[in-house]
């Protein structure tokens, strides 16, 4: 193979882990929305997308383990494809959460949506966006913005923190809502996990470009 195809190859499965990356960001979107508006049929189109996004991961292992086989790249470029793997394997545990999430508005049946929700769309907004960029990071080589990415987990992590205290205090005022609430603290763990494995992208941005693994941001959960 020519260096000219490689690089062609190489682009085609950058290509491929942002359409993967889209396809999850979409994923914790609906599912999110699905929650606030109690949409059953879109939590049930989260569900059955999840089948297309792991039929994508494994077309991008597929694509790297043939390219790594055929032509035993060296160095920076075993290094990309390295980083596509551990990146399409991150992102289809994220739509887990996505579906988990989905899960979650199907098991609160025709039970309403407890009140008290607002840090918890934030924190879905904060992880999108993190995920977003740190798909850049990859794309642009920008180890500065993978640093700056998993930095701002912290952020997300404090979301949790007063999400879980809020819904805590609530059960503790509200016995009869200890099962709804609990729900939300599930959809509090799932939207904390994604921004853990956005952290776990940018550390294989960082490798990629140094060559050195780092754990940068140890999650406290």
């Amino acid at each position: 193979m020519t260096r000219e195809l490689f690089d062609k190859k190489l682009r085609e499965m950058q290509d491929d882990v942002l359409i993967m990356g889209s396809m999850v960001e979409k994923a914790v979107q609906r599912s999110m929305d699905a929650l606030r508006t109690r949409d059953v049929a879109r939590s049930d189109a989260v569900i059955r997308e999840d089948q297309a996004i792991n039929a994508k991961r494994y077309e991008i292992e597929e694509k790297c383990i043939h390219t790594i086989a055929l032509q035993q790249p060296m160095a920076a470029d075993l290094r990309v494809l390295v980083a596509v793997l551990f990146i399409a394997t991150e992102l289809e545990r994220m739509a887990d959460h996505a579906e988990g999430i989905a899960r979650i508005n199907l098991m609160l049946g025709d039970e309403p949506l407890p009140a008290i929700i607002g840090d918890i769309g934030e924190m879905a907004d904060k992880a999108g966006d993190m995920l977003r960029r740190s798909l850049t990071a990859f794309v642009e080589r920008d180890e500065r913005a993978a640093r700056l990415i998993c930095d701002e987990d912290d952020q997300v992590d404090t979301l949790y923190d007063s999400s879980y205290l809020a819904l805590i205090q609530e059960m503790i005022r509200v016995p009869a809502d200890v099962p709804r609430l609990t729900y939300l603290i599930w959809t509090c763990h799932n939207l904390e996990r994604i921004a853990d494995r956005v952290t776990n992208i940018c550390e294989r941005v960082i490798f990629m470009v140094t060559g050195q693994l780092e754990e940068i941001n140890v999650s406290r959960y």
